[in-house]
């Protein structure tokens, strides 16, 4: 386990669970929202976004926290391990909620309030991303280490 990559509904605990892979792995760890996201709370572009991807991924080893749908992809390819926290939607609900407030090293800005938009991401998470999700593990599987979570009880067994 060198390239892994962490991915999951917002709210599932992706980036709480990339870290405490870090801690025991000692493997670098990168956050997409990091990447994508400035403090002024606008975005790079698309291209200097895949850029800074494109130069993580050349690395021998890295773990990779976040969806990003549209490099899902291309981040299962140059992985050997998926890790993949497919919680109900209440408790993802529940965990971005629980964040509101508080200091992130996987955000570089401290959310204040828990908007609509983000939530309507959210509870769509099932229709919208998890088939795709699901279509390329399913396409991958022979190739890569793939461990899909349910519940949080089993991310603590």
């Amino acid at each position: 386990m060198k390239k892994v990559i962490v991915i999951g509904c917002p709210g599932a605990g992706k980036s709480t669970f990339a870290r405490k892979l870090r801690d025991k792995t000692g493997l670098p760890l990168y956050y997409l929202d990091m990447l994508w996201h400035k403090p002024d709370r606008t975005n790079v572009t698309r291209e200097q976004f895949d850029t800074a991807l494109s130069n993580i991924m050349e690395n021998d080893e890295w773990i990779i926290d976040g969806n990003y749908i549209r490099t899902l992809e291309m981040r299962i390819r140059a992985c050997d391990t998926v890790f993949f926290l497919d919680f109900p939607v209440d408790v993802c609900l529940s965990g971005a909620r629980e964040r509101i407030g508080k200091k992130r090293e996987d955000m570089p800005w401290i959310e204040d309030k828990f908007d609509e938009e983000f939530e309507k991401w959210i509870l769509d998470f099932n229709t919208d991303q998890r088939p795709k999700i699901l279509e390329l593990l399913e396409e991958y599987k022979e190739q890569k280490s793939i461990i899909i979570y349910s519940t949080r009880e089993e991310l603590t067994s």
